[in-house]
């Protein structure tokens, strides 16, 4: 599984991230967008190995109030859709 996820990370563009986002009607400034998209980048490993030691609040400042409160809700929602595989 890790390996799959690792090629999809691996081959993400920025763009990839920001088409999905609109998806779930989520518009992130560029400052956002860079954050975000750098952050799965760097991170996307450690939070799947341990889902509980990531914390969306310590980020709150990266995003506006509104996107914050929708990234929010979108990490849960993907949480609770993909939990049993991690």
């Amino acid at each position: 599984m890790y390996t799959l996820i690792e090629r999809y990370i691996n081959k993400l563009s920025i763009d990839d991230l920001n088409n999905y986002l609109v998806k779930k009607d989520i518009n992130l400034n560029e400052d956002e967008l860079n954050f975000t998209y750098n952050f799965i980048k760097k991170n996307w490993n450690q939070i799947l190995s341990d889902p509980n030691t990531f914390n969306i609040n310590n980020y709150k400042d990266k995003y506006t109030s509104i996107n914050f409160i929708k990234m929010n809700n979108l990490v849960k929602e993907v949480y609770f859709k993909y939990r049993k595989y991690l």
